[in-house]
This record gives structure tokens, sequence and C-alpha cells, in this order.
């Protein structure tokens, strides 16, 4: 039996805690960040934290005093250990207004959710076969102050995500509503050319990847050109290498967009700049 944590206290995983009236449920009001953790301990916990805070100033939660980093992360390790999930985990904080309707007088002060996920040992590895991905263009995203947060309306993904299973695609390609590439169903993007790495910026309305944050990062040490602007699907079609990025998988490489064909070798190079950092 696995457990989660709602609101600070653990629950058996086939308890209900959430009201047929939230407006999480309703609308879709709230966020979340997905996270791993090995050896019960988080990758990037600062980061993961900084921006669920920041999608909550955003969505005009009220922030309370308890709900601070270290307090959080505490009890993400007690879910960890209760669920036997020391090794490498998955975690998902979930972010919740309370019950009301749309014009409600409502409670601003956050729920929140926690659960987590057993994931194999070769998890954040490189991938030795490449992914097969397809665009996905019957529902563009958009480009506003919520597009890089992980909020909980998420229906463009859910349809990508729907359409690449349908067509056996590993992932889907979103575009925005600009028709120029925004991410994937659930990473972030990144193309090279010429051995210059080229990823969608932010106002592109691609979410603020953390791992994507931290590849740039370590590409700027390493003196490896990079360059964040827009990215046409000829772009993509034209580029010699691509790689996703998440936090989960750190980076795949892509072997298919079509009838496209890409290598891996610089992609490979990036990875074992990446691997100590990561791993």
């Amino acid at each position: 039996m696995q457990f989660f944590n709602y609101n600070g206290k653990l629950y058996k995983e086939d308890e209900c805690v959430i009201s047929v009236n939230s407006r999480g449920l309703r609308f879709g009001d709230g966020l979340y960040e997905t996270m791993k953790s090995k050896d019960a301990k988080l990758f990037f916990p600062e980061d993961h934290f900084n921006r669920l805070v920041n999608g909550m100033e955003v969505l005009g939660f009220k922030i309370p005093a308890h709900f601070s980093a270290d307090k959080l992360e505490q009890q993400v390790y007690n879910l960890l250990k209760k669920n036997n999930h020391q090794k490498i985990a998955r975690i998902r904080f979930t972010v919740l207004r309370g019950d009301g309707g749309l014009y409600d007088d409502i409670n601003n002060i956050p729920n929140y959710l926690i659960q987590s996920w057993s994931l194999a040992d070769d998890i954040g590895q490189l991938n030795s076969n490449g992914l097969v991905l397809g665009i996905y263009k019957e529902v563009k995203k958009s480009c506003d102050i919520l597009s890089k947060l992980k909020h909980n309306n998420f229906l463009p993904y859910v349809m990508a995500a729907g359409f690449a299973k349908q067509e056996k695609w590993n992932d889907a390609i979103v575009l925005n509503t600009s028709d120029r590439i925004c991410d994937t169903t659930i990473t972030n993007i990144f193309i090279v050319k010429d051995e210059i790495v080229y990823t969608p910026s932010l106002a592109q309305g691609c979410i603020a990847g953390i791992m994507r944050k931290h590849i740039l990062q370590q590409l700027t040490v390493n003196n490896i050109e990079v360059i964040e602007n827009e990215m046409s699907i000829p772009d993509l079609m034209d580029a010699d290498e691509v790689f996703l990025s998440n936090s989960i998988y750190n980076i795949r490489w892509v072997q298919n967009i079509g009838e496209k064909k890409y290598g891996n070798s610089f992609t490979q190079k990036i990875y074992s700049i990446l691997a100590p950092t990561i791993l």
C-alpha cells in the first residue's frame, strides 16, 4: 500500500480527500512540480520550490508562513521513507485552490498534495535508441504569463500526448499560436546545428524547465554556444541533432521526426558534461 501527503497529513492511496467542489477539479485551478530524488535527496530542490512559489504568486495564492521550502522538503522526505522510495523516485507536488465556483469568494490558502513513485535505477542515462517524434498541429499553445508555468490546465499537452500514442511516437512536439516550436508534451526541446545549440526562448510559450535551466548554465560554463530564440519547423528539419530535457530523464536524443533522421555525437558530448551534475 502506497501513501500520499495531503496538507501535511499522510493518507493511504485509496483514500479520498478532494471535494467534488474543488476549484482544482472544476477549473484546473492550481499548478504542480515534478521532481526526482536519489538516495532520498532531491535534485535542484531550490529551483523547484522557487518555480512553484513564483507560479503561486502569478495565480494569486496567499502563501502562508508554513509554506517554506525547508518544511515542504522535509515532508517530501517523510513520504519517500513511508513509501520505501529511497533509491530513485519521481515526486509530484500539486497545489490546488479550495472549494468554490468561478466567481465565489474563495480562500486563497493553498491545498497541497505530494505523491511519489519509484523509478528504474538507470533512469536519466542517455538513451541508446533514439526517440521517434512527430509534430502535433491541432491545438496550439498560447504565449502569455501562464505559458512557462506547470499549471493544471494541461489540455494542449494531453491532446498532443494522445495523438503521439495513436501515431506510435515516443513524444509529440507542441507548437505555439504562431506555428513556431514550443516544447513537447513532457520536455523542453533543443537542436544542434554546426555545434551550436538552439532552444526556444521562454517568450515562445515553453515551460521554464528546471533541467532546461541547468543545461543552459552548463553549456555556457563549458564554452558551448547556445542561443534562445524563435524556432521554426524548417529550423527543426535542418538541424544536425535534436535532444529533449526534463527533470526525470535528464536528456534524451531524437533519431527521427517524420522522415528526417538525426545523429547524436554532439549530444553525447553534452551528456558527458552534464552527467557528473545530474546522476
